[in-house]
């Protein structure tokens, strides 16, 4: 087994006592490889400014400023974070919400209960269409 050993030992990172750590379901439920690059700069800011509640009311021209980003593109950054869930929007309030609903990789993927199928249902249906 590899031994890791700390780059900069001076500088480990500690978990900050206010809210503004970054959750690692953003890799594992794969929200990351849905956000745009801005969405994910949006985000890191939002997530830092951000209270214990995950709320901000910094405006629009505040975070544009910050992060060097004109209207359209922080309004395009928005709305994709919006939609796959890593914020909620209404204006002038941001809120980075908790993270604790597995994320949904497309509305096509969900099906009822009665429609779900076993591993073995599938193969078989797979396996008659072929023939």
């Amino acid at each position: 087994m590899m031994q890791k050993h700390p780059v900069c030992p001076e500088r480990i990172r500690k978990v900050p006592k206010q809210f503004s750590q970054l959750d690692h379901r953003l890799v594992r439920d794969c929200y990351i490889e849905h956000c745009s690059h801005q969405a994910a700069a949006l985000y890191l800011f939002l997530v830092t400014v951000a209270d214990a509640q995950g709320l901000s009311y910094h405006s629009d021209n505040s975070i544009s400023q910050r992060l060097g980003m004109d209207a359209d593109t922080l309004v395009r950054a928005r709305r994709n974070l919006i939609q796959i869930g890593l914020v909620a929007y209404k204006k002038p309030l941001h809120q980075v919400p908790a993270l604790d609903i597995p994320r949904q990789t497309a509305k096509t993927d969900r099906r009822p209960a009665s429609q779900l199928q076993s591993l073995g249902q599938i193969l078989k249906q797979l396996a008659k269409e072929a023939s």
